[in-house]
């Protein structure tokens, strides 16, 4: 049986997200309790929160593609709950004991991954935010788990090593500049931006027009950082011209709910 290229390119987001779910998994499987009780960048959130929030989000995930009983009841628990319910959640995940965790997250992303290879090419998964393809939920998933792998890497002091898998959260943060304007109550910009990015292997990654006249250049990684509110936009590399692509940077999130707080500068 032939592939078509939506399989493949669903295949590479896949391929990427267990790579970094695993390079996760390497960096808590042996901590001591202990560890797993260190508190990371976010505030109230230890590691065990961190990896809690994964597996939870993955298993709605999985729901959300597969279960519409329970996709629906997920749903109708959070509009009672709000934001606050993911918080309760990811708690509640993470006091239990570290080795039933860990399992809980392996078998969430194992589903997942089998899930959205099975879901109907061409359909859209319902989600907290606009319904998406399975390609599109994979993105996402690559994306929050980079992210709260960035805090876990935080927590326990280890440098995180940028490689090119960051590619799907550039895309998705040049993808989501719309949605970054109107969470902030801001009219969308009417004109295109050109993104040009340096990725870590040196390679140019851009999106638009050439001839924008709106634009941000400067280091992937450090878009990366901003578009998952990781970093200061002070702290960053990267350079805006225009006042919308200015605005951007200092607003940008690709990820659903409401603005995040950001962190401060370094």
């Amino acid at each position: 049986m032939s592939t078509s290229p939506t399989d493949s390119v669903l295949e590479g987001v896949l391929a990427d997200l267990a790579a970094e779910g695993d390079l996760l998994e390497t960096l808590v499987a042996d901590l001591p309790e202990a560890g797993w009780r260190t508190p990371t960048p976010a505030a109230g959130w230890d590691v065990a929160t961190q990896i809690a929030h994964l597996a939870w989000t993955d298993e709605a995930a999985v729901a959300a593609a597969t279960d519409k009983t329970t996709w629906d009841a997920l749903v109708t628990e959070l509009i009672g709950t709000g934001e606050q319910g993911v918080d309760l959640a990811a708690l509640a995940g993470g006091a239990v004991a570290p080795v039933d965790l860990l399992s809980r997250w392996r078998t969430a992303r194992t589903d997942l991954a089998a899930a959205l290879r099975a879901h109907p090419p061409g359909a859209k998964l319902s989600w907290f935010g606009p319904p998406m393809s399975a390609t599109s939920m994979a993105t996402a998933r690559f994306m929050e788990t980079w992210a709260h792998g960035l805090d876990v890497h935080a927590a326990l002091g280890v440098e995180p090593e940028p490689t090119d898998r960051i590619r799907h959260v550039a895309h998705l943060g040049v993808r989501t500049r719309d949605f970054a304007f109107a969470v902030h109550g801001l009219d969308r910009p009417t004109e295109e931006f050109r993104v040009s990015l340096t990725a870590p292997s040196g390679d140019l990654w851009a999106w638009g027009p050439e001839d924008a006249a709106q634009t941000v250049t400067g280091a992937a990684y450090d878009f990366c950082l901003l578009v998952t509110q990781r970093i200061h936009r002070l702290d960053t590399s990267l350079v805006a011209t225009g006042r919308d692509a200015t605005t951007w940077l200092g607003i940008a999130q690709c990820f659903a709910g409401p603005p995040g707080e950001g962190r401060e500068r370094r």
